[in-house]
């Protein structure tokens, strides 16, 4: 049994890997293996661009499949909706912060796997989403970011 902390996901971020895993595995792979054995009956196989590629791309996606299944198999699915304490910053939670200068950002704390920065998508396991964990409105939390450390006061928190 691995230390590991869970890997909280919401249930479209799950099903956001589920469907990629499912597309590599029922169309891309066999398409590659097809395309690969097809270059193979072409004689040398040295110089034959189609087999090499399709080779170096099906260990790509056979990697990738790999992932995607540990990654499900340790997916703990955590609908935010669902949660019951609505004060407080937890997983799920789209929290409005404001630093010492008053500049708000909205953040909404996700899995990692499903982490989009430029969307307002932050990773559970990020600094900035472990200092916000527990938090209520009102609420002042430190974080150390690359560029220094920062204080956020917690404006507003919503849940789905």
């Amino acid at each position: 049994m691995s230390d590991a902390p869970p890997n909280y996901i919401t249930p479209a971020g799950y099903a956001r890997l589920k469907a990629e895993y499912d597309t590599l595995l029922a169309t891309e792979r066999p398409q590659l293996v097809e395309t690969i054995s097809w270059a193979a009956g072409n004689g040398d196989r040295s110089e034959n661009g189609d087999y090499i590629y399709g080779r170096k791309r099906l260990r790509e996606i056979d990697r990738r499949l790999g992932w995607l299944a540990r990654r499900m198999k340790a997916a703990r699915v955590v609908d935010p909706a669902q949660q019951p304490d609505r004060t407080r910053v937890w997983f799920g939670a789209t929290v409005t912060i404001a630093d010492e200068d008053d500049a708000r950002r909205v953040l909404t704390l996700v899995g990692d796997d499903e982490a989009d920065t430029s969307a307002g998508q932050v990773g559970w396991n990020a600094p900035i989403a472990r200092a916000l964990r527990g938090a209520a409105v009102g609420d002042l939390r430190r974080v150390t970011l690359p560029a220094g450390e920062r204080e956020y006061e917690v404006i507003d928190i919503r849940y789905p």
